[in-house]
């Protein structure tokens, strides 16, 4: 491949195209060839495409209807539409960040990288100058955007490149993000099933890929899309069998019917006869995966050989999801982003709201702690009720424990739903972005008189280590507090400073360079001295390497994405806590993220 490039920044482009293609990770490519050895005796009902991710999934289909946004056309006020655009985008943008945080933990930086480029797709100056050409023209936010997509999805579709048409679903995709922020009416796309299903789809976009269960979708076949596109790269991260590109015939089946899905060889086998069923179940039950061990054993403490029993808990945005946490072995919930109860919304959610949500969760726990983290906004996470003045930089601006401070209005009602949640579990609160002393004792007296106003108990109160003025103080922090949690995706950050979703830089904000480790270090020997415990929220927790880093150099809490709580539980219970902590130490003396990496390859 030969690139070149003209224009006054030419050999700026240059060099970071050259970082990037350095950087990226070698993609695991599906060969096709297939493990299971099953074929059907009497091939009925087919439908076939292209084999995308490999392995056989067994059980009835489900066509995913797709939502359908509805927008106005016109809008008389410019201005306000102007804003509207810019606070759906600051919103698609954070959901963007969290997306491939969680997916890179799940799945690893391959199938992650794509929801960056997301992210550049909603900073285009292009598409936001021709968005806001249509707005002055007396056009609603939401109708000028969804033109302005479509018009560049459509461009994209025909070029000849099959590659580089495909990337207009990924452009729609983004997209869409932002239009379900504007749309007026919404129809939503029919919930899955309880049961395991196949899913049958139109298409997958990334975000539809990466949020697919494995415990529900069992595999999918879609009439479009090619081995290449970004839903099969997760669907092989994941493990999902996939078959793509198999055309409409895909749409045409009925729901509940039973089927195989040979994702080896990239064929759909509708309704067959119950001898070819029990021979393909015979079959899937003969592959041999370390998952299936992993999901069996996952209600299993997590304890090393030599005896030392780790928590490993489970991240959740929504208090649905503690149900799912417990189901997926979960002792609890390390991390509840309460934020997610702030946006995406007009107004900011009332006491009582809150006070459910809390409650539900923590009922679903069924007195297996939550920890519940206060509004954490700002940044890239802008609410749009609740009017900021511009920063030029906003991750160093009015943001977490510091907009709760600025708003203590926010903040007394959030506390009093968490004190009135706590009479149904065992909770504990969360102060995120604590970068001094003074604003920890602030906290906690606001904290503290909402609590004699309510005359409620005193519940556990932790604070978020995600800045280096926290490491350098958590020894005065800790005499504060019952215990800490590292947020080693902020921590990343602040101590590399290096904006985490940033294209180009976004691979090196990893947080298991020496630099962070090394922070993790001296927290949580700073803790030891107050006896406060130290748990890890953070992308590092649930990576198998990470996680043994983390447990050798004493953090005795890790709270991890649903999906990866089975995986992590199994790594710690076949490492000894010496083994760990040798790693450990191999790891704070590496030079470079590389080398630190590089001790899970031996």
């Amino acid at each position: 491949m030969r690139i070149s490039a003209r224009g006054p920044e030419a050999s700026a482009a240059l060099a970071a195209l050259q970082r990037l293609i350095e950087e990226s990770e070698p993609e695991e490519v599906f060969s096709g060839e297939p493990a299971h050895g099953w074929a059907p005796l009497a091939a009925g009902a087919t439908v076939r495409g292209l084999a995308a991710a490999p392995g056989l999934a067994i059980g009835p289909v489900r066509l995913l209807r797709q939502r359908k946004i509805v927008v106005a056309r016109c809008a008389k006020d410019p201005e306000r539409e102007r804003q509207r655009l810019g606070e759906a985008l600051s919103m698609a943008r954070a959901e963007l960040q969290e997306l491939y945080q969680e997916v890179r933990e799940r799945s690893g930086p391959a199938g992650a990288a794509i929801f960056l480029a997301h992210a550049e797709f909603l900073s285009d100056p292009e598409l936001l100058a021709r968005a806001d050409r249509r707005i002055a023209r007396d056009e609603s936010a939401g109708w000028a955007w969804r033109e302005t997509i479509e018009e560049e999805a459509e461009s994209l579709s025909k070029l000849d490149d099959p590659l580089l048409a495909s990337r207009a679903t990924d452009l729609r995709d983004a997209g869409t993000r932002v239009l379900r922020r504007l749309g007026g009416v919404i129809e939503e796309k029919a919930e899955l099933p309880r049961e395991p299903v196949i899913l049958l789809a139109e298409d997958l976009t990334p975000s539809d890929a990466a949020g697919l269960d494995p415990a529900r979708v069992l595999g999918f076949c879609t009439a479009g899309g090619g081995p290449t596109s970004h839903a099969a790269i997760i669907a092989r991260s994941l493990e999902i069998p996939a078959v793509v590109g198999a055309g409409p015939a895909v749409l045409h089946q009925r729901d509940g019917v039973p089927a195989v899905l040979d994702g080896d060889n990239g064929i759909l086998y509708i309704d067959p006869s119950e001898e070819d069923l029990a021979a393909a179940r015979a079959a899937r039950s003969a592959l041999v995966h370390p998952c299936d061990e992993e999901h069996r054993d996952r209600h299993e403490p997590a304890v090393t050989t030599d005896g030392v029993r780790i928590e490993v808990d489970a991240n959740a945005g929504l208090a649905k999801e503690a149900s799912q946490a417990v189901a997926a072995g979960g002792e609890g919930v390390g991390l509840l982003r309460s934020e997610f109860l702030f946006l995406e919304r007009d107004t900011a959610p009332s006491e009582e709201e809150q006070y459910a949500a809390y409650r539900e969760a923590a009922e679903a726990l069924g007195g297996l702690p939550l920890i519940v983290r206060t509004l954490d906004a700002g940044g890239d996470k802008a609410l749009p009720y609740l009017p900021m003045p511009a920063e030029e930089n906003p991750f160093l601006g009015v943001r977490g424990i510091r907009l709760c401070l600025a708003r203590p209005e926010l903040f007394r009602t959030q506390l009093r739903a968490i004190f009135r949640a706590a009479a149904h579990g065992s909770i504990k609160i969360l102060y995120p972005m604590v970068s001094d002393v003074a604003e920890l004792r602030e906290a906690l007296a606001i904290t503290e008189e909402v609590r004699r106003e309510m005359g409620a108990g005193r519940l556990e109160t932790g604070i978020m280590i995600e800045v280096p003025s926290a490491v350098a103080m958590a020894s005065e922090l800790a005499g504060l507090v019952d215990f800490f949690s590292i947020g080693t995706n902020d921590l990343a950050q602040y101590v590399l400073a290096m904006d985490r979703g940033h294209p180009l830089l976004a691979r090196q904000v990893d947080g298991l360079h020496p630099a962070v480790l090394r922070m993790i270090d001296q927290t949580v020997r700073a803790a030891a001295g107050k006896g406060t415990r130290v748990g890890v929220c953070g992308g590092v927790a649930g990576e198998p390497l990470g996680a043994l880093i983390l447990i050798g150099l004493g953090v005795t809490e890790l709270s991890v994405s649903i999906p990866s709580i089975a995986a992590i539980k199994a790594r710690i219970r076949n490492v000894s806590m010496a083994d760990a902590q040798g790693l450990a130490r191999r790891a704070l003396a590496c030079e470079s993220v590389e080398a630190v990496r590089a001790l899970g390859k031996g």
